[in-house]
């Protein structure tokens, strides 16, 4: 048996823009280009990057919630990609999400109970009324909410309470795998804090498995075992979570570890501004799509794309010119 539960072999996304009289396809949006990795069992592979660098897509491809362009993901040696619409349904009972906006992602004509009832008897699962009840009550024991939850409607709960209903229905079908989907970003700062912890709890509990996708770089830091980084559309740099913010390798995670607010008012950091905008991904530079902003580019950026390049069995990198 594999020590990873998820493989990334190549995986492509491609969004058409068609145009003209007869809807042709004109260009594409290359959200996700090529993008390889894999994850341990019991571990937090933390995902990070600018807005619209394909993070949010490549968690969703992951599920098939978008559909692939090409490439293959492995869940537990099983390549998903190939399954038909019933095998795929029985794989998700194993595969979760948790969704960025908990304002957007529940029912508000559903009560909680019908919330969480409802993705178990999409599986099949507590079929009786007695078992049911228990495992609604377990849920919201996990989630920490409490057990009158179960009437009330999704408006009655701040927003914090609502992410947890979504964890809690993450959870109700037993999952291995779940992709945390900026879960923090839209709840306040000290709520952000429980959250997390709520999350690593779970995972230390029940021995779950996350790709955690978000925009601070602090939680990231916190919550991970290891960090990746994508830049338009492509993983640029993985590594263990404590190497990769104390000696990060490409230019691109290095400008973006050092807009990391700093609380020591006595301690100066150097930051380091990129010049121009990111490219479009209609249409990505030559050679290494990070070179038009780069410091440390040369001729070979602009003309080759980098090869992986491993530092050590658990660091590696895309760079020509990495950062000594």
């Amino acid at each position: 048996m594999s020590d990873y539960l998820v493989e990334v072999n190549n995986l492509t996304k491609r969004f058409p823009i068609k145009g003209g009289l007869l809807g042709r396809e004109v260009s594409a949006v290359k959200a996700v280009n090529n993008v390889s990795f894999k994850i341990k069992k019991g571990e937090t592979l933390g995902l990070v990057g600018e807005s619209g660098c394909g993070k949010t897509t490549l968690g969703r491809s992951l599920l098939r919630l978008i559909e692939p362009t090409s490439g293959e993901v492995k869940f537990a040696g099983r390549d998903i990609t190939s399954l038909n619409p019933s095998d795929m349904r029985d794989m998700r009972r194993k595969m979760q999400i948790i969704f960025q906006d908990p304002y957007a992602s529940l029912n508000p004509r559903m009560t909680v109970g019908g919330i969480l009832a409802e993705p178990m008897d999409i599986h099949g699962l507590n079929k009786s009324k007695d078992a049911r009840k228990r495992r609604l009550q377990e849920l919201l024991d996990q989630v920490q909410l409490p057990s009158d939850a179960l009437n009330k409607y999704p408006h009655e709960f701040s927003g914090g309470q609502r992410q947890r209903v979504c964890i809690a229905r993450a959870l109700a079908v037993e999952p291995e795998f779940i992709v945390c989907d900026e879960p923090v970003s839209a709840l306040d700062v000290s709520v952000q804090a429980q959250v997390v912890n709520l999350l690593m709890d779970l995972q230390k509990d029940l021995g779950l498995t996350y790709l955690f996708i978000a925009h601070d770089l602090k939680v990231v830091e916190y919550i991970s075992s290891r960090v990746a980084v994508m830049y338009l559309g492509n993983m640029v740099e993985v590594a263990e979570s404590h190497e990769l913010y104390g000696a990060s390798r490409h230019p691109y995670t290095k400008a973006l570890f050092s807009a990391i607010p700093n609380p020591d008012p006595t301690k100066h950091v150097d930051r380091i501004l990129l010049e121009g905008d990111i490219p479009s991904p209609m249409n990505p530079p030559t050679g290494c799509h990070f070179h038009p902003r780069c410091w440390l580019a040369s001729e070979e950026c602009k003309a080759n794309y980098p090869e992986v390049t491993a530092q050590s069995g658990t660091h590696e990198y895309r760079c020509f010119n990495p950062i000594q």
